[in-house]
Order: structure tokens, then C-alpha cells, then sequence
């Protein structure tokens, strides 16, 4: 017991010495960049491991999977969002699918777009810059309360979010707009009843801004990333030799009024 004592009084005194002595900023050299450009001979023991490796990658990603003869864009005002909605309608179908029942609404967020769908020949890589995150697609239930208040929160902070199932219009003025949400089909959404919904695993953890989104119930995971369904997708139309086109049917409709106060961010539902 004496030597422990005596072990720890020797280490309690050494971290009061540390304490007392101030630390010395260590040295550092000063680091020398050099650009690496076109001109920079490959290593060839290097180039003999990476070449079969991009060989294999070039070919699965450089793979046509489809064509699309004007390409499908990202829109360019409130509520405009023809990939957006191709994608929303995409993760409709195969959340559908992948619960065996019917699915009436998907909603996803315009910002994870990062390219168009160019015109002509679809690749592989394509899909992937469209969508280059690992977003999950997921089933969830609401009620159609809140399926109402997830479209009119998009409206006001996005101008209208990408979405499939649902026809959102907005007339009158920005102090007293008229809003009409609705089925596609033109028919009532009841505030009561309960829906299954599309979205993504990001969007129904944090909302992004759609906080509705995140009360979600009864949640189905798919297991699939949404990049892969729209592969999946074009897959099946290219074998069927069936373009790839922009959706069908507005999602919003605005009074010129109303477009200008969701441009200037200063309408409120």
C-alpha cells in the first residue's frame, strides 16, 4: 500500500510540474506545394494497378441505359419542377411496389438535384450526378392533414417542392391567398383519412425545412437508394425502347400575383 501511495504522489506531482511549465509551440517547416497538371508523367507501377480498375468502372459507368430526346431539366420558377417531379412520380411507383399497395403522394426536395437529365443517350454516370448522394427511399403514413400542411410548407419555403399524387393551386393575393390543394385527379384530400407516402430517409430524419415530414408513422424502409429506382427505371425503358420524358401535369399553379410574392420569399400560407 506504501509503494502505491508513494507511485501515485510521484505522478500526482509530475502532472502539477506539466501544468506549470509552459508548452513550447512546436516547429514546423514550411510546406512546398507542387501543382499537379497534364505535364506530371504517370507513375507507371501506379498506372499498371489503376488500369484494370478503370477499365471495369468506365464500362459500368458509361453503360447506356436509356435515351431521352430533349432531356429532362430542373426547372427555372415557383413550383416549375419537371425533374423533380419525374423523380417524385419514380419514387411513387417503387414505394408502391415495394409495400404491394397503393401509395398516394411522394415528396422529395429540389436541392438534392445537382444536374439535368442531358438529351440523347442516358449512362449510368448520368444517374449518378443527378443524384450523387445515398438518400434511402422509405414509405411512411400520414394523415391528410398533414399531407396538406407538407405541400403548403414546401410552397412557402421552396416556391413548391418536387411532389407526385397531389395538385396544389394558389390564387387571390399575397395577404389573403386562396389555397386549393388537392388529389391530381381534382378530388379531396380528406384531413382525416391516413396515406402512404414517398420520401427519402434524409428528408423524414431532419425535414429540411418540411418539418411535417418528420412525424411520419408506421415507416417502411425499402432498402433502396432513389438513384438506384431511377436506373432501375431507364433500365426498363431503354429494354422497351420507350423514351425518357418530362412528366405529365402541372403540380402547382400560381396566380401571377402569387408568383411574384413566392419569388420575393414573402408569401405566407
Amino acid at each position: 500500500m506504501k509503494k502505491f501511495h508513494a507511485l501515485f504522489g510521484s505522478w500526482a506531482l509530475g502532472l502539477a510540474l506539466v501544468a506549470q511549465t509552459p508548452l513550447t509551440a512546436p516547429h514546423m517547416d514550411q510546406a512546398v506545394s507542387n501543382a499537379v497538371t497534364a505535364e506530371v508523367p504517370d507513375d507507371p507501377d501506379v498506372a499498371k494497378v489503376i488500369a484494370p480498375l478503370h477499365a471495369e468502372i468506365a464500362s459500368a459507368f458509361g453503360r447506356v441505359i436509356a435515351t431521352s430526346p430533349k432531356g429532362i431539366g430542373k426547372g427555372s420558377g415557383p413550383g416549375d419542377h419537371p425533374l423533380g417531379n419525374f423523380l417524385a412520380d419514380v419514387m411513387r411507383e417503387g414505394a408502391a411496389k415495394a409495400v404491394g399497395g397503393e401509395v398516394r403522394f411522394a415528396f422529395t426536395n429540389s436541392g438534392g438535384l445537382r444536374r439535368n437529365i442531358p438529351s440523347g443517350e442516358i449512362h449510368v454516370q448520368d444517374i449518378y450526378e443527378v443524384l450523387p448522394f445515398e438518400n434511402e427511399l422509405v414509405v411512411a403514413e400520414y394523415t391528410g392533414a398533414e399531407v396538406i400542411a407538407i405541400v403548403k410548407e414546401g410552397i412557402t419555403r421552396k416556391g413548391g417542392e418536387p411532389c407526385s399524387g397531389v395538385l396544389a393551386k394558389v390564387g387571390g393575393t399575397q395577404e389573403h391567398p386562396e389555397v386549393t390543394i388537392t388529389w391530381n385527379d381534382g378530388t379531396a384530400i380528406d384531413p382525416a383519412a391516413t396515406y402512404r407516402a414517398a420520401t427519402t430517409d434524409y428528408l423524414l430524419a431532419n425535414g429540411d425545412g418540411t418539418p411535417t415530414l418528420k412525424v411520419g408513422r408506421h415507416v417502411v424502409p425499402t432498402g433502396k437508394p432513389v438513384r438506384q429506382l431511377v436506373i432501375e427505371m431507364c433500365e426498363r425503358a431503354g429494354k422497351e425502347g420507350k423514351p425518357i420524358l418530362p412528366p405529365w401535369g402541372p403540380r402547382y399553379v400560381y396566380s401571377p400575383e402569387i408568383v411574384e410574392a413566392l419569388k420575393a420569399h414573402t408569401l405566407k400560407l
